[in-house]
């Protein structure tokens, strides 16, 4: 019903170029489920030729039947969420899932007809090791997968973890043992056939997530859900969260709209150079203000940044390891 609303509400619907089932498990729909959804993008939005289309999977809730029956229903794209090949750290993120089930089910997506299948990675989380990191490494590549995200960990304020942290039960993260724990995933990845392509993601040739590329490079994309968010144009909003709410206004024929923000040019730019100085390719100089010339020019005879052969502005490899701060000095300096 809200893709129905969705496509109604505007002046020129565009088939689908991308499509990403996530936003929690919705594996435990099964496959019958997400070809469901799949289903009501099809016959709504339409799916464009050649669309990547993609599902968040838990490990657990898989098997090689699920991944046959996605391939049919036209999936070709499988992100799977591994964390840690570590019992002690799955133990710590309290995560339910045995250390060997990601790697089985990325070769089970594999074997269905998958050629492009992702595993998430957390790094830094409290009382892991640089051998934890890299045995999680040995599992990816054994997994013979070929995209990778690898995330440090966010202690977020009142969850147990960060309870345990505050009464010192647990030690906590620091900026150092994330770039180290960065270095030794990006050197290994990098050695394999990897190549990062945003900060936190990496992918063999080929292998880049397109449907989080539309996010970085300021793309539309409508989410359907609750709580999901949607960037349309100048606008950028999002639905109401409980479920029950968002029901009750499909059900009186309303989208499930909670807020909507109009964004500037202003706010346009900063969110280009945000998430474009993320990426490897980097931002053309021209798209900067005469006031951020001096602080790109400090940042680039320091090492952190660099002119690529492209002429844009991009992070070096050391640059990554201080991105947000890099990204933070240029916008600073422009609303000077």
């Amino acid at each position: 019903m809200e893709l129905e609303m969705a496509v109604a509400s505007l002046e020129n619907p565009q088939a689908a170029e991308t499509i990403f089932i996530g936003g929690g498990t919705p594996s435990l729909i099964g496959a019958a489920g997400l070809t469901r959804v799949l289903n009501g993008i099809r016959n709504t939005f339409g799916i464009a030729p050649g669309a990547e289309i993609t599902t968040e999977s838990n490990p657990e809730s898989t098997s090689p039947e699920f991944f046959s029956q996605l391939k049919e229903a036209g999936y070709n794209r499988i992100s799977l969420g591994m964390q840690s090949a570590s019992s002690s750290v799955l133990k710590v993120l309290d995560r339910k899932h045995t250390p060997g089930r990601p790697v089985a089910a990325a070769k089970e997506a594999k074997a269905a007809g998958f050629e492009h299948v992702n595993l998430d990675m957390i790094y830094g989380t409290p009382t892991e090791t640089d051998d934890d990191v890299r045995a999680t490494l040995d599992a990816i590549l054994e997994a013979d997968v070929d995209h990778v995200s690898a995330y440090s960990l966010i202690v977020e304020d009142g969850t147990a973890m960060a309870r345990k942290v505050s009464k010192g039960e647990l030690p906590q993260p620091d900026e150092d043992t994330y770039a180290d724990r960065y270095e030794i995933i990006d050197q290994r990845l990098r050695a394999n056939g990897f190549d990062w392509y945003e900060v936190s993601n990496w992918a063999k040739p080929g292998g880049e997530c397109k449907h989080n590329m539309g996010y970085w490079v300021d793309g539309d994309w409508w989410g359907a859900g609750p709580g999901a968010h949607s960037h349309m144009g100048d606008r950028r909003f999002y639905n109401v969260k409980h479920p029950a709410r968002y029901a009750a206004q499909i059900a009186a024929g309303e989208l499930p709209i909670k807020e909507t923000e109009h964004l500037s040019a202003a706010d346009h730019h900063t969110e280009r150079v945000m998430l474009g100085l993320r990426l490897k390719q980097g931002l053309p100089r021209e798209i900067f203000s005469a006031a951020a010339h001096p602080v790109i020019e400090r940042h680039i005879k320091g090492g952190l940044l660099q002119v690529t052969a492209a002429g844009n502005i991009a992070v070096t490899s050391a640059g990554r390891l201080l991105a947000d701060g890099i990204i933070a000095d240029i916008l600073l300096s422009e609303e000077s």
